[in-house]
């Protein structure tokens, strides 16, 4: 008995390798003021406003790319480079009208320069990991089509 698999691909590997950092940087803090002498820490992380569906973007994205195992050997629709793209555009809108929140809010109010780095590892993930969906979907857009 052998089995005829779909290769993963080079697009696909990256698309999961960006979808997973989304989901990894969605729950680390994205914002982080305060924590002078005798003041609280404010934070925040993905999980909160339009961050959630970044956070579900790179769910999402890890879902599609498995998406064709789980179904077998039977062709799905919803495994094309355009998906993917849909779902780097979702996600960047989402990523940048959570910035512009969270600048409106005052929330990247820093000290120091360093403090951009270290505040907000979470965003920093989350923004790395669309570029490599971005790129994943690229790098598919120009794969042979398999049927």
């Amino acid at each position: 008995m052998t089995m005829h698999r779909r290769p993963l691909g080079r697009g696909r590997t990256l698309a999961a390798l960006g979808g997973a950092i989304v989901v990894i940087g969605s729950v680390l803090p994205w914002w982080q003021v305060g924590g002078d002498p005798g003041l609280p820490t404010a934070s925040g992380n993905g999980l909160e406003g339009s961050g959630i569906v970044v956070f579900l973007v790179g769910v999402i994205t890890l879902g599609l790319v498995a998406l064709p195992y789980a179904l077998g050997d039977r062709p799905t629709g919803l495994d094309r480079w355009l998906s993917f793209a849909l779902l780097a555009v979702v996600g960047w809108l989402a990523l940048a009208w959570r910035v512009l929140d969270l600048l409106m809010r005052g929330a990247f109010a820093f000290d120091e320069p360093a403090q951009v780095f270290t505040n907000g590892p979470g965003l920093w993930l989350v923004g790395l990991g669309m570029v490599i969906l971005s790129r994943a979907v690229y790098t598919m857009s120009l794969e042979p089509r398999y049927r």
